[in-house]
């Protein structure tokens, strides 16, 4: 008897054992068969969220079945979702319900156009390009602007993380946010100081960027240059506002490796060899070490600079217009022996 009942307790506990692994399993056990992320965008159905899960998935039959009995279909959350290796059925729905989404990390470099940026952006966006565009020429015209491209001194240069589900206008509001926040009182009384507007101190930051190539150890004796040619009444000649005219009307598709004679006289507002004064608006995006070096800009005596052949990404500066054409001569000997064009 005693024999008989050991067994049957045996047999319970196996059993009991068994069906407790499959339920452990099936609920908790991993049952990723690959890393990635999932994308869910809004109003997807619950079969297009099981097909984009099934890739990385070993058992999609046990995920559905959890999904179901923890009613996934009912609190769907878009976003994108990280699948990751040893994670059970139980977490990933939890995930999706809660909406514990991954960001993506954006790289806004130094577009020379806001579309450009919104390009790139979207990429990495459930929204596409045109509905950016479109939002933002709504934002734009709100605050008093003409399109999107009239924004680009809200965003800085920098690395950015956002949702995959953010949407223009909530994309917007961070760098609106980190614009107001950068422009303190006491920038706002260096930029009284300076005589410039805020558009000038941007557009000429733009070309302090583009001039030192990002290099913040030149960008004050860069400021300082142009500032000494405008209050001077000279034009800026920068090249960089050149090749940003030539871009404008190429859409950005023909590289410009050497400024020649026959660009300067590029039609556009923008440029600085046909046009006096400081340009309209930035030629790009820019960091914020551009803006605070025209705003603390070095006191010099510099009007001329020209790139150093013996220092790659540096310059030659001077007052003097007979060293700026040794300077010069030598840079162009340079190019030419790279056979630059």
């Amino acid at each position: 008897m005693k024999k008989t009942i050991l067994i049957i307790i045996l047999l319970v506990v196996a059993v009991a054992g068994f069906f407790g692994l499959r339920f452990y399993n099936t609920y908790y056990g991993n049952n990723v068969e690959k890393e990635g992320y999932v994308l869910i965008p809004h109003g997807a159905s619950f079969k297009q969220v099981l097909d984009s899960i099934g890739p990385y998935i070993q058992n999609k039959e046990s995920f559905e079945r959890v999904a179901k009995d923890k009613d996934l279909e009912q609190h769907l959350k878009p976003g994108r979702y990280h699948i990751q290796n040893g994670t059970g059925n139980t977490n990933i729905v939890n995930m999706i319900k809660a909406g514990n989404q991954t960001e993506n990390t954006f790289r806004i470099g130094d577009f020379g156009d806001m579309y450009q940026m919104i390009g790139k952006v979207t990429k990495k966006t459930e929204l596409d390009s045109l509905r950016f565009v479109k939002d933002f020429n709504t934002i734009a015209t709100e605050k008093g602007y003409t399109s999107a491209e009239d924004l680009k001194k809200y965003f800085f240069i920098d690395s950015y993380n956002f949702f995959w589900t953010v949407s223009p206008k909530d994309f917007f509001k961070r760098f609106e946010d980190q614009y107001n926040g950068f422009w303190t009182s006491e920038r706002k009384n260096k930029e009284q100081q300076s005589g410039l507007t805020r558009d000038q101190i941007y557009a000429l930051a733009s070309i302090v960027y583009k001039e030192s190539g990002g290099k913040k150890d030149e960008m004050k004796t860069i400021a300082g240059l142009y500032l000494n040619r405008y209050r001077k009444g000279m034009k800026l000649q920068s090249d960089p506002t050149v090749i940003y005219a030539i871009n404008k009307q190429t859409n950005f598709k023909e590289p410009i490796k050497r400024v020649l004679y026959k660009h300067l006289s590029t039609p556009s507002p923008y440029n600085t060899y046909a046009n006096p004064g400081i340009p309209p608006g930035p030629i790009c995006i820019v960091d914020k070490n551009s803006v605070d070096a025209v705003l603390n800009a070095e006191n010099n005596n510099y009007i001329y600079m020209c790139a150093d052949p013996a220092r790659f990404g540096y310059h030659k500066f001077t007052a003097s217009a007979e060293e700026h054409a040794i300077n010069a001569k030598a840079y162009q000997n340079w190019l030419n022996s790279k056979n630059i064009k």
